[in-house]
């Protein structure tokens, strides 16, 4: 960084953005990096994790992405992602961030590198040619932007080398970047009624059709799994605690393991004839098992108020 900031030059037609930083003043990331060393991935991590996530932005826009979001309260992290795909711009980058932080803006970029040898076969596995390689090879274009990039490697507040990262070893990095922890893994407990179709969305699908069904029982029939007698009637059946106790042991040991391959959310199905009585009842008492284990869980009845 210079003692002396750069004027900043922004392109005609293109109005300087005009601000005095405050308290309230958002803190920026700007990602940048080498194409295909995960700054896409990078970028979706920080949105799952509540940043206000701006892609492709050319650098003299940084200023009015900022300026528009003074004195929020919901979205006081900011990230932008600025590459090569800006043309000429990303050349103007530099003197950006000295006009941003000599105005009191927090700034903090992070530059994403990986090895030529595995820039270039993460370009051939997706059979995609590198944005520089114009006619040439995709080690030419690599090059070619490494010399574009070098003042902004060189610049950089962090260097994460993805060379030998994959996608869940680099949404742990960028998770400790950010300084928060990762969002609690949701589970959604649904029950539903085989008569009206699986939910579409279900990640596990449990059928509790083996227990006595309520229906069958008049003073039960016009009450659901939500009222005491129906709920008592259909836990009370041969095999439900049985059921629920390894169901949920199962349904534990898959959610111990969904973290690690980036899964946020989770809904476990559950189904009866008719999705009012032994479902209801069943989601319920699957659901209190879980948050006793520790989970975040959400308990819906899509069909209970059919007939």
């Amino acid at each position: 960084m210079t003692d002396e900031p750069a004027a900043v030059t922004y392109p005609s037609g293109i109005p300087r953005p005009a601000f005095a930083a405050a308290p309230q003043t958002p803190e920026l990331l700007v990602l940048t990096g080498m194409s295909g060393a995960g700054r896409t991935k990078a970028a979706a991590v920080l949105s799952d994790l509540g940043w206000y996530v701006v892609d492709n932005l050319p650098p003299h826009l940084l200023g009015g992405l900022v300026s528009a979001h003074i004195g929020g309260q919901a979205q006081r992290h900011l990230a932008a992602v600025v590459d090569v795909r800006g043309g000429r711009f990303f050349q103007d980058l530099d003197p950006v961030i000295d006009d941003l932080e000599n105005k009191g803006v927090p700034v903090r970029m992070i530059f994403l590198d990986a090895s030529d040898a595995a820039l270039v076969k993460r370009f051939e596995e997706a059979r995609r040619p590198h944005p520089l390689q114009e006619d040439g090879t995709i080690l030419e274009g690599i090059a070619r932007e490494r010399a574009i990039v070098a003042d902004a490697r060189d610049r950089a507040d962090r260097l994460i080398d993805t060379s030998n990262l994959n996608v869940h070893q680099l949404r742990e990095v960028m998770t400790g970047e950010a300084a928060e922890e990762d969002p609690a893994l949701q589970v959604n407990v649904q029950s539903f009624g085989y008569k009206n179709g699986v939910p579409a969305d279900a990640d596990f699908v449990a059928d509790v059709r083996f227990l006595d069904n309520p229906h069958w029982v008049p003073e039960l029939r016009p009450l659901t799994g939500l009222d005491e007698p129906v709920r008592q009637h259909v836990l009370g059946s041969e095999g439900a605690q049985r059921f629920l106790a390894g169901y949920a042991d199962v349904i534990d040991g898959a959610l111990q393991l969904y973290r690690a391959h980036d899964k946020h959310a989770v809904t476990i199905g559950v189904g009866c004839t008719g999705g009012r009585h032994r479902s209801v009842a069943i989601a319920e008492a699957l659901g209190t098992a879980l948050r006793e284990r520790g989970y975040n869980v959400r308990t819906t009845h899509r069909d209970r108020g059919s007939s």
